[in-house]
């Protein structure tokens, strides 16, 4: 397992499990899914994002520090203050994060990197949205993902289903 407790991953899919609709996740969300995810991250130490979602998703601000793992250079939301690029894998990422900020990270990624960390058994906790939406595209196995933790709960507001999965502490 990569880092220590603490590493949770927040991801929103359509029931048909697209991600995303025009390049960024706004046509699966839902008002629910919005809620509860800014509530959510505010509890943690930083985030940790990828390029690509750095590019496609609204993060010109964040409540905590927000870390882009990109082969680039350039900072793709220069107007946030807590943005800074780094050029590691995850797992560095995941490690200097902790030493820096704090052992709860979040993990705000796309279906790559959450995919990559699940095999990795590197995600603590996983929050998974399922809406309603379809049609979309950037297909997320949900129903595997789920699978590979050994705890879950399941709620519903106003049609959106909110899953909190983890992993039984040995």
């Amino acid at each position: 397992m990569i880092g220590a407790m603490g590493i949770s991953s927040s991801l929103v899919v359509g029931i048909d499990g697209s991600t995303s609709w025009g390049n960024n996740s706004s046509g699966i969300s839902s008002p629910a899914d919005r809620a509860d995810f800014l509530a959510r991250r505010r509890s943690f130490d930083c985030i940790i994002i990828g390029g690509n979602t750095a590019r496609c998703e609204p993060y010109s601000k964040t409540p905590v520090p927000l870390i882009i793992i990109s082969r680039s250079d350039t900072n793709p939301v220069p107007e946030n203050p807590d943005a800074t690029v780094w050029n590691k894998s995850i797992a560095e990422a995941i490690s200097d994060a902790q030493v820096r900020f704090g052992d709860n990270i979040h993990i705000e990624g796309g279906i790559t990197l959450i995919n990559e960390l699940i095999a990795a058994r590197a995600i603590d906790d996983l929050y998974l949205t399922i809406t309603p939406a379809r049609g979309g595209v950037n297909i997320f196995d949900w129903k595997s993902a789920l699978e590979s933790f050994s705890n879950s709960t399941k709620s519903e507001i106003d049609g959106t289903i909110f899953y909190h999965a983890w992993r039984s502490v040995s």
